[in-house]
């Protein structure tokens, strides 16, 4: 049992793929995007999660390429300064910290380039279909010929293909958290340098913060929201909610409304969780946001991601070949990681959640339990 496809290349995929590699498995990731994705938030690799990084080798190159804020500044809807930190930002948590904050695109960029020489990477495909016997899984693709493998990983995020075709409707697993996300690139209009600046304007906010040496920034804006009616969630209409509401701001929002208008790496989605009673099927077994997505509300994907793989990967190698014990040992020392996580993106609805418990939740675990 040593033939695993992998569907999702973004982190816990290819983290998953190397780490089974090491071990003797012949992983294949497939992605639907054409080639490694750009793009995307700040992200942030704590606690245990830190030291997935540092056995896998990456550890020194994420310390180069991590932020380097000085600290942040809130601000009233009219643009004044309403409080100041140079102690803590709300992407990070603290900045004398052990944690590391970096793009989520040089993260993804970083794992890629440190597995593509032993991983088999189909690029530019998705999934299709599953079918699973007592010998394997047979997966069709959209493009590529039908193969059959031992195991089958999604890691595919919230809109998991993988967990569709064995689980079932996406809206049995996805619980929406009354707000949604908005993420885009912008030029440094603000001449912001090494400081973030966050902003409320009643159920509206957003948050800035430069990035590439101070020459661009990443621009994440919320707002409160029940469901989108469905004509209202695609690419083009969302991106008109989100410049219309950002146009309505007091302050900058013309320069804000103007960017997201323009943005090619322009993402908005609805802030869920994906809440299971199992992750696996037969042979088949999910990974990080595909399994439970804690969403960015609560800072700790990323996380979960890394050590969700590490977990199972482990799980995997000590199972002579049972998938059943080794799904089920994967989901008895994760389950409890993950609801300690989850529970942070809904602690304080509005605000970040207290320091005590982000520090409980991102050590509940043990790579070597």
């Amino acid at each position: 049992m040593r033939t695993v496809l992998i569907s999702g290349g973004g982190i816990a995929g290819p983290v998953l793929a190397h780490l089974l590699h090491r071990r003797g498995f012949e992983p294949t990731v497939v992605e639907r995007a054409p080639g490694v994705r750009g793009g995307g938030q700040a992200v942030d690799i704590r606690g245990v999660a830190l030291d997935v990084v540092e056995r896998m080798g990456l550890l020194e190159p994420a310390s180069r390429v991590r932020t380097r804020m000085r600290g942040m500044s809130m601000l009233g809807p009219d643009g004044g300064e309403v409080g100041r930190s140079t102690e803590a930002t709300y992407s990070s948590g603290r900045l004398d910290g052990e944690d590391i904050e970096l793009l989520r695109e040089d993260l993804v960029r970083l794992v890629h380039e440190h597995t593509r020489a032993d991983v088999e990477y189909l690029f530019g495909d998705t999934v299709t279909a599953l079918a699973q016997d007592g010998s394997g899984v047979r997966v069709e693709f959209a493009h590529a010929e039908p193969r059959t493998f031992d195991l089958v990983v999604g890691a595919d995020g919230l809109h998991s293909t993988v967990r569709r075709l064995a689980f079932g409707p996406e809206e049995d697993y996805v619980h929406h958290l009354g707000s949604y996300l908005s993420v885009f690139g912008a030029d440094n209009f603000l001449g912001l340098e090494d400081w973030q600046m966050w902003l409320r304007d009643g159920d509206m906010g957003f948050g800035v913060m430069p990035v590439r040496d101070n020459t661009e920034l990443r621009v994440a804006f919320g707002f409160e929201s029940a469901p989108l009616a469905p004509e209202l969630r695609t690419a083009e209409a969302l991106r008109r909610t989100v410049v219309d509401r950002l146009e309505s701001l007091q302050w900058e929002g013309t320069r804000l409304a103007e960017a997201a208008r323009r943005a090619p790496d322009f993402y908005c989605h609805a802030m869920a969780q994906i809440r299971m009673d199992r992750w696996s099927r037969g042979r088949v077994v999910l990974l990080g946001d595909a399994g439970y997505c804690p969403s960015p509300l609560s800072g700790q994907g990323t996380s979960l991601a890394l050590v969700g793989a590490h977990v199972l990967a482990d799980s995997l190698a000590q199972s002579s070949g049972d998938h059943l014990a080794a799904y089920a040992r994967y989901e008895e020392r994760m389950r409890p990681f993950v609801d300690l996580n989850q529970a942070l993106a809904t602690e304080n609805p509005g605000g970040p959640a207290s320091e005590e418990s982000v520090d409980r939740a991102k050590q509940a675990i043990s790579l070597d339990g």
